[in-house]
């Protein structure tokens, strides 16, 4: 699902199931993160990873690396690359793409549940939980306050390795482009750096299907903003969730 999004440029890999191999296969500094997680939460992480290697290797880069965590959970990459990983109840997923083509990428995928309650008031603003209002009444199959969620986790993989500073909920104005599976995102903090400018105006895409709200966001080297990536086919988006 998550290759629908991302431009070709970059590399993409997911799978719905956990592997006892993907475990075994952990590189030790890997398997350090998770040493004292319960079986389920290594299972994921192994997922995830492998996911990563399989994206590194269609990509034409090496792959045997450890990928090991850094601040705020931010994976660091080999030389030459940037990604990002996500994983949720029954997916994971990596993106790979090169740095001459990408300052950043970010992903996100959720279950399509609503948000618990009171939660959408926290992590939104007063015209996004509008948006989210009108999203309902047109397409109700969709929990659109978990969507907007979920955007906001892969707009801030983006923003903070780039950035190196926090960037709350309330900071990122995101519009939700109704059935075309685009969104769009203005962040209303500076970013000092080459990237300022364009981090201010995000651009991705979003999908929902299979009972999975999966959304990204990339940022191009070139050109005068981040470029979205390609859109889903609008008709089969939320079909998929009755």
């Amino acid at each position: 699902m998550i290759e629908e999004l991302i431009p070709a440029t970059a590399s993409a890999a997911h799978t719905s199931s956990d592997y006892e191999s993907a475990v075994h296969a952990l590189f030790p500094e890997e398997a350090a993160l998770v040493e004292r997680a319960v079986p389920k939460r290594r299972r994921e992480d192994a997922g995830v990873r492998m996911c990563a290697r399989r994206a590194m290797s269609a990509l034409g880069a090496p792959a045997a690396a450890p990928l090991v965590s850094g601040h705020r959970g931010a994976p660091r990459w080999p030389g030459g690359l940037v990604g990002s990983m996500t994983h949720c109840a029954g997916y994971r997923a990596a993106v790979v793409g090169r740095v001459r083509d990408y300052r950043g990428l970010g992903i996100d995928a959720e279950s399509n549940e609503p948000l618990d309650g009171g939660l959408l008031e926290s992590v939104s603003l007063p015209q996004e939980r509008v948006r989210v209002r009108e999203l309902t009444m047109d397409t109700p199959q969709v929990h659109w306050d978990r969507m907007l969620f979920s955007i906001k986790e892969a707009v801030f993989k983006v923003w903070y390795p780039l950035t190196g500073r926090e960037l709350d909920f309330g900071e990122a104005d995101i519009r939700i482009g109704p059935g075309a599976g685009t969104l769009t995102t203005q962040i209303s903090v500076p970013a000092d750096g080459p990237d300022g400018d364009h981090l201010k105006a995000l651009r991705g895409g979003r999908l929902c299907r299979d009972g999975l709200a999966v959304t990204a966001v990339a940022l191009r080297c070139t050109g005068p903003a981040a470029e979205a990536p390609a859109p889903p086919v609008p008709t089969t988006e939320s079909r998929h969730e009755l």
